[in-house]
């Protein structure tokens, strides 16, 4: 999802296999998990379909750990293969290539990573594992690739302020989180990036690149004994060190803000919504499987069929959960012309207060069961969607059968389950609301 580099060797393997392990994939995941010498959570699948392997390494070092430096946790993630052990980054991705394997690193609020994917056979799979050993444990932090990396980043920065999609989006976690780390731009502000050193970043990743903040996941053709001995080399090369603490409680929104930000466009950009849920949370499946009704399906949605069906005021209407460690934000949303967005956003908030009320039809709760679970096999139907997975259950420290028991959780869900968690979660009367678009004169007083 993430790499950096992609074997044409591997894309070949892939292809050559993809119609054989259509069938194989069906099957849920058996999942073991373990801990390291050093503290490191390990979730293992085997699967011999393919001869492929992937490692996926999570920490709790999201940006919600940046503190005083925004930006710090993205740059870090960024600069792990850009030189290690020495070598720089031309050799480490000359390493993978020629071993057609694959690395990757990526970052978010709550997590950042470092995967591999690998062929099997012990003599590509073993020089790659020692490759990624090095990339892991070993980074350099070149001081020419992150001056690069800087600028890289501060050009991404100065290119959202041009996108409008990028500021309801920024304005809208900083309205909602208010001081909370969860507020601010994973990229970090122009000032706190420019103001970054290497220091910062070796500082960054001494703290939270350690066993005990580690989750390993390992999918693929390896038995038990081999992803023991796997994971063993990889983290436990890693000093022991600590957990992440936990992070603070978000607050809930006590009234409704509304943010217009002037934008020369035809059409504006609207985002509402609350903190919403965490993961694990005992009202997930309810708000889940009632926001594909509300906003998750699609154009068959209530949202989509009240403002863009009915009404023609957007080609896009929709809401969404992102659940994390603490409450992500529960996020409705559309664009629409200047002229409409009011209309549009008032169609919005209605449809959301009468849903709260009255909670899905029976058919409309039928429909949506069956369009989740009928979904829910291309979720785990490759090694990679399954790595993905087993990443978010240990990471998140959900149940090791939250896959097995997913379509009964589903099919568990009632009309009254839905209306009650939508009445205790969601209130549109203390949504923060933002709008990107230019003015229409009524909003001028004239």
């Amino acid at each position: 999802m993430f790499a950096k580099h992609n074997s044409p060797v591997l894309r070949g393997l892939w292809a050559a296999f993809a119609l054989s392990y259509a069938v194989a994939a069906q099957a849920l995941p058996d999942i073991q998990s373990w801990k390291t010498e050093k503290g490191a959570k390990v979730l293992f699948v085997a699967a011999h379909e393919l001869p492929i392997v992937d490692v996926r390494i999570v920490f709790d070092a999201g940006s919600a750990r940046d503190g005083e430096r925004a930006g710090v946790a993205g740059l870090t993630s960024a600069l792990l293969d850009q030189g290690a052990a020495g070598m720089d980054a031309d050799a480490i991705a000359g390493g993978f290539e020629q071993r057609g394997a694959q690395l990757g690193t990526g970052s978010e609020r709550d997590m950042a990573w470092v995967s591999l994917r690998s062929l099997s056979d012990e003599k590509l799979l073993q020089p790659s594992l020692d490759l990624f050993g090095k990339v892991l444990a070993r980074p350099d932090f070149p001081q020419a690739d992150f001056e690069r990396e800087q600028q890289r980043t501060l050009t991404g920065l100065e290119y959202q302020k041009q996108q409008p999609d990028s500021i309801v989006e920024n304005a809208f976690y900083h309205d909602v989180y208010g001081e909370h780390p969860y507020a601010g731009n994973p990229s970090g502000t122009e000032d706190s990036v420019a103001a970054l050193s290497v220091k910062d970043l070796k500082t960054f990743y001494r703290q939270y690149y350690v066993a005990r903040n580690a989750t390993v996941v390992i999918v693929g053709d390896v038995t038990r004994k081999q992803a023991e001995a796997i994971a063993g080399q990889l983290v436990d090369a890693l000093p022991e060190g600590e957990k992440a603490p936990p992070l603070p409680k978000v607050p809930a929104l006590n009234k409704a803000r509304t943010q217009f930000i002037e934008y020369p466009s035809t059409q504006s950009n609207v985002l509402m919504g609350e903190p919403g849920v965490r993961r694990g949370d005992p009202d997930y499946f309810p708000l889940y499987v009632g926001n594909h009704v509300l906003g998750g399906s699609g154009l068959v949605s209530r949202i989509s069929e009240e403002i863009r069906e009915k009404r023609g005021l957007s080609y896009s209407a929709y809401s969404y959960f992102i659940p994390m460690k603490r409450e992500g934000p529960y996020t409705l949303g559309f664009q629409t012309r200047n002229d409409k967005r009011d209309e549009a956003l008032a169609v919005l908030r209605d449809t959301v207060k009468k849903f709260v009320k009255e909670g899905p039809t029976d058919k409309e709760l039928a429909s949506s069961k069956n369009n989740i679970i009928g979904g829910f096999p291309l979720a785990v139907s490759s090694n990679s969607k399954i790595t993905e997975y087993l990443a978010m259950i240990g990471f998140y420290d959900l149940p090791l059968d939250y896959l097995s028991t997913f379509t009964d959780n589903i099919k568990a869900v009632t009309a009254e389950q839905i209306r009650d968690a939508f009445r205790r979660r969601v209130d549109v009367d203390d949504m923060v609301t933002v709008i990107v678009g230019r003015k229409q004169p009524a909003d001028r007083g004239s």
